[in-house]
């Protein structure tokens, strides 16, 4: 069975999508819409601009979204999934893949999750750190013990067996990334990110983008989704809009994700758009299965 899975934010590139823009009819007249919709020229970012440019929350997510589900619909017959899943923002590059959300639609809610996203980093100073090597039960315990010390910690993305990003507000994170290494991590890495995503610091930003979710016509997707707060199989719309919602305060359960697509039967994975980290993360997560394979486009 095939599976496609979709990157989040930190996937970005410059020069992203540019032979796609070049060499394809169809998805030139996509990025193009693209500029349409968002009122500025992302394309002359992705495809020129420089890694600060491309770095920003707002221009970040609408890039790798665009490239992702360009790639997909570039696809043509060959894009015939299974089932689909997400990290993070990919999430929403699955469901318009997956026909649960038109392409335009799809960019407006994730540029108004982009700027939510944005807003709420900027009122409140947080960060993210990456952990490696510890087991997520002890993350967990100490991200606990570190909040009820005050502050806010929390394990935010479950990517691998050995690799959990914890999230919250900085002097929090840098305690807990100190008892980490205590405890026997390898590492503990405060990331270069703007916020503290997936984290209850995301509240104000998931009460804005509840409403635009909310306004937003979703429909059964061709293929199940598998999503990021339970890393469960999803087919129902109101299911899909109440758990994308839910996302951006919860953690991203991706080795249960993963775990649950190869238990259902998947043996073909295939990352669509820019960067290899899914497919890194998938090959930990099935490591000893026969017969996996994994792939980009």
């Amino acid at each position: 069975m095939k599976a496609f899975v979709f990157p989040g934010q930190g996937a970005q590139f410059t020069g992203m999508g540019k032979d796609l823009y070049e060499t394809n009819e169809e998805a030139k007249a996509l990025f193009e819409k693209a500029n349409e919709i968002l009122g500025f020229r992302i394309t002359d970012i992705m495809f020129e601009g420089t890694a600060e440019e491309l770095k920003q929350t707002k221009v970040t997510q609408p890039a790798v979204f665009l490239h992702s589900v360009v790639s997909a619909i570039c696809m043509g017959e060959a894009f015939k999934p299974d089932m689909v899943g997400g990290h993070s923002l990919g999430e929403f590059s699955a469901l318009v893949a997956a026909g649960a959300l038109d392409f335009e639609d799809g960019l407006k809610l994730v540029y108004a999750r982009a700027l939510a996203m944005q807003k709420a980093c900027e009122a409140q100073p947080s960060t993210m750190a990456a952990v490696l090597a510890l087991p997520d039960e002890t993350i967990e315990e100490i991200c606990a013990e570190v909040s009820k010390e005050g502050g806010v910690v929390v394990p935010a993305n479950y990517n691998c067996p050995g690799q959990l990003v914890i999230s919250g507000t900085v002097d929090a994170v840098n305690t807990a990334c100190e008892r980490l290494k205590a405890a026997g991590a390898k590492r503990a890495l405060v990331l270069p990110v703007g916020g503290a995503f997936h984290s209850p610091l995301m509240q104000p930003a998931k009460d804005e983008l509840q409403t635009a979710i909310e306004a937003t016509n979703f429909k059964t997707p061709r293929c199940p989704i598998y999503q990021n707060v339970d890393g469960k199989a999803h087919t129902d719309a109101e299911e899909i809009k109440k758990n994308l919602i839910a996302q951006l305060t919860a953690s991203v359960r991706w080795t249960q994700e993963v775990q649950n697509m190869l238990a259902a039967g998947a043996t073909e994975f295939t990352e669509c758009g820019p960067g290899k980290a899914l497919q890194g993360m998938i090959a930990k997560i099935a490591q000893g299965k026969e017969g996996i394979t994994i792939q980009g486009i």
